[in-house]
């Protein structure tokens, strides 16, 4: 059974920028620890501007710690270990997570075991999430939250 953790965005974030740009770097911090426990991600974007954007953060992410990764079409046939796309189509081949960082759920979502979601700081974007977690709950997903500001992530 797929399950989705929406991650609750602290209102008081850690550094500087948006609440969408404190959410892009969360979801590339999230990627690189699942790549570090060798599983494969994808990045599901809003469109293409977004796309480009979040692809452009993990190049610059962490200089010590490079995270393969590839926007959907390019590199190699069998693909990076974390796929950035857009499309409605999904990820090019199978992969144990979804960074879901789109406005609504995927189609494709439930073919996910594991999902990441999150709720920005928001008003607006607090609105967007709670209509994406009503259709994870109209697909049967399992759903969980933390609250960043409680309970904050451990990265390793």
């Amino acid at each position: 059974m797929t399950q989705t953790l929406f991650y609750l965005m602290p209102t008081e974030p850690r550094s500087s920028g948006t609440a969408l740009e404190q959410m892009y770097h969360l979801a590339c911090e999230l990627a690189q620890q699942a790549f570090m426990q060798q599983q494969l991600v994808y990045l599901h974007c809003q469109d293409r501007e977004q796309a480009y954007a979040i692809d452009e953060l993990l190049w610059q992410f962490e200089p010590r710690s490079f995270v393969p990764h590839n926007l959907k079409g390019e590199g190699p046939t069998t693909g990076a270990p974390v796929e950035i796309g857009f499309d409605k189509l999904g990820p090019n081949k199978n992969r144990h997570l979804l960074i879901n960082l789109a406005d609504q759920v995927p189609s494709f979502a439930v073919n996910f075991g594991q999902i990441i979601d999150f709720v920005a700081n928001d008003t607006s974007h607090k609105a967007i999430a709670r209509d994406r977690y009503r259709q994870y709950r109209s697909l049967g997903v399992t759903l969980n939250t933390q609250d960043l500001a409680k309970q904050p992530l451990n990265l390793v």
